[in-house]
């Protein structure tokens, strides 16, 4: 789902505010930069608004945010819906025991890891990141939640870029995004 095709009038506001860097950080990538987005306060209160106009009443107790940028929309997204916020992050990030998930990239692999305990058992989780491309990322990171015992919701991201399929490999779980770039 897609909050393109609901036509929010916000959405075109949001839109303009995603820099488009050519060949960054190599060759032949559309960089989608979200950091011009944050520097306009009202294009950035509007998508944590539409996040959590979605969710809110939901009943979603864990908000699971993705290094890094997942960390900058989860944790106001978590706090307006009464949900506690879980970072999943890159190895060696977090201290204490912590269990893992690895994952395949275009260029090589890499993983998440979550804290031991950070969820429980039948907690109701919204997975958050920036930007779905191939969806590795969103996969390692709903595999980490299930094993931890929760439940996925949906998955939540800012921007897609549908020609590179990543949510055919999200296995049917519900995913929104607010931009659709091609």
């Amino acid at each position: 789902m897609s909050a393109v095709k609901d036509e929010d009038p916000r959405i075109d506001g949001i839109k303009t505010k995603i820099r488009v860097v050519p060949n960054f950080p190599k060759p032949g990538i559309m960089f989608q930069d979200i950091t011009t987005l944050l520097l306009d306060p009202k294009a950035f209160k509007d998508t944590v608004d539409l996040f959590v106009e979605r969710y809110k009443g939901k009943n979603i107790s864990v908000v699971a945010g993705i290094e890094a940028r997942g960390f900058i929309f989860g944790p106001p997204i978590a706090l307006a819906i009464g949900a506690k916020f879980v970072p999943l992050r890159k190895p060696k990030k977090l201290p204490g025991e912590v269990i893992s998930e690895e994952y395949t990239l275009e260029y090589g692999s890499d993983r998440l890891e979550m804290h031991v305990g950070a969820v429980n058992k039948g907690e109701r989780a919204l997975v958050v990141d920036d930007l779905i491309a191939t969806g590795g990322t969103l996969c390692a990171a709903m595999n980490l939640l299930e094993r931890a015992g929760s439940e996925i919701v949906e998955c939540a991201c800012l921007i897609e870029l549908p020609e590179l399929k990543g949510r055919d490999r999200l296995h049917g779980k519900p995913l929104y995004v607010l931009v659709e770039y091609h």
